[in-house]
């Protein structure tokens, strides 16, 4: 899109009409000629000639002004730019990785897998958040330090396995890990996605404290309850020390993931199914959104430069005209 940075200068303009109306007037008035003997033989070549040449000077004065006109008016091409400047949260998933994990009433495989599979599509859906993860049963742990590697947190997230510590429910501990990693960055919004599918069992710290810990240092926590209602299949030690099937009870605390919530402003979600995690994670997604700012930059490409360039090459051809013999022809006719 062209714009013109100097508009008032087209005015100029006005001054072409009067020009031809002065040329007009001026070839009007009666020429003084010279008659050469032999001049009849040459009239129809001069005739040819003269009606070029006669008015070529004016034609070219007359373009070098419309264009010296146009050029002074800057022409120039607008050329936007969008800058963007994110604000990104700091985020640690903690997932359960204790063997009642293994709970086959989630699709495609069990609890573990659904988790493993929504969490690594939110984390893809991110752009400018770093990112860390924690696993837990009775020993909490760093799986994966804050990054903004969304890949290789993909790549660690399938590389979890249930019962590779100690069995248990630590909530407490996975908490004050979580926050920790989180308690040294400087993102204006820090978050704990916490999920569980039981029952606190380890005693230190305390869930609550670590909770009210994590609130004091600005950090909000998002609990999920992961299982279905009543009884679900999972998968246990047989007596002989092979795995064995059986219905066994789903038991999450939800009173005390309402609580860890509540206390750091976050909240308690329940996931009977994977489509439900999907959901949920869908609406912490919105909930905890990237600060975006855009910034409109225009930046001009000027383009008056040709037009300047043309007027100075009309009026030095138009000079030559002047000057030289072919004038001398043009007036003679």
């Amino acid at each position: 899109m062209v714009e013109w940075a100097n508009p008032w200068a087209l005015l100029g303009l006005l001054a072409i009409p009067l020009m031809i109306a002065w040329e007009i007037s001026r070839q009007r008035r009666p020429a003084p000629t010279v008659t050469f003997p032999a001049a009849g033989s040459l009239k129809p070549l001069m005739g040819r000639v003269n009606r070029w040449l006669r008015h070529a000077p004016f034609v070219f004065r007359l373009a070098a002004v419309a264009l010296l006109v146009l050029a002074i008016a800057r022409p120039r091409a607008a050329l936007d730019e969008e800058k963007v400047h994110t604000e990104g949260i700091d985020l640690v998933i903690a997932l359960d990785i204790s063997t009642s994990m293994l709970a086959e009433d989630l699709e495609p495989k069990n609890r573990l897998e659904a988790a493993k599979q929504v969490a690594k599509e939110f984390i893809r859906g991110r752009t400018s958040d770093r990112i860390g993860l924690v696993m837990f049963a009775g020993e909490a742990f760093t799986w994966a330090p804050l990054t903004l590697d969304y890949e290789v947190l993909a790549n660690l997230m399938d590389q979890i396995e249930a019962g590779t510590v100690e069995d248990g429910t630590a909530v407490g501990k996975a908490i004050a890990i979580s926050a920790n990693r989180l308690r040294h960055g400087d993102a204006e919004s820090r978050v704990i996605i916490l999920l569980t599918d039981g029952v606190n069992n380890v005693d230190q710290p305390d869930p609550l404290t670590a909770a009210g810990a994590a609130s004091e240092l600005g950090i909000k926590i998002y609990t999920i309850g992961v299982g279905t209602y009543g009884m679900a299949r999972a998968p246990v030690r047989a007596p002989g020390g092979g795995i064995a099937y059986r219905q066994v009870e789903v038991r999450i605390d939800e009173d005390l993931l309402k609580q860890i919530a509540d206390l750091s402003g976050g909240q308690y979600f329940r996931a009977t199914s994977t489509e439900a995690l999907r959901s949920i994670y869908d609406r912490i997604d919105k909930m905890e959104r990237t600060k975006v700012e855009i910034e409109h930059v225009r930046h001009w490409r000027e383009k008056f430069y040709a037009y300047a360039i043309a007027a100075l090459v009309l009026l030095a051809l138009e000079r030559v005209l002047v000057t030289t013999r072919l004038r001398n022809l043009a007036t003679a006719g």
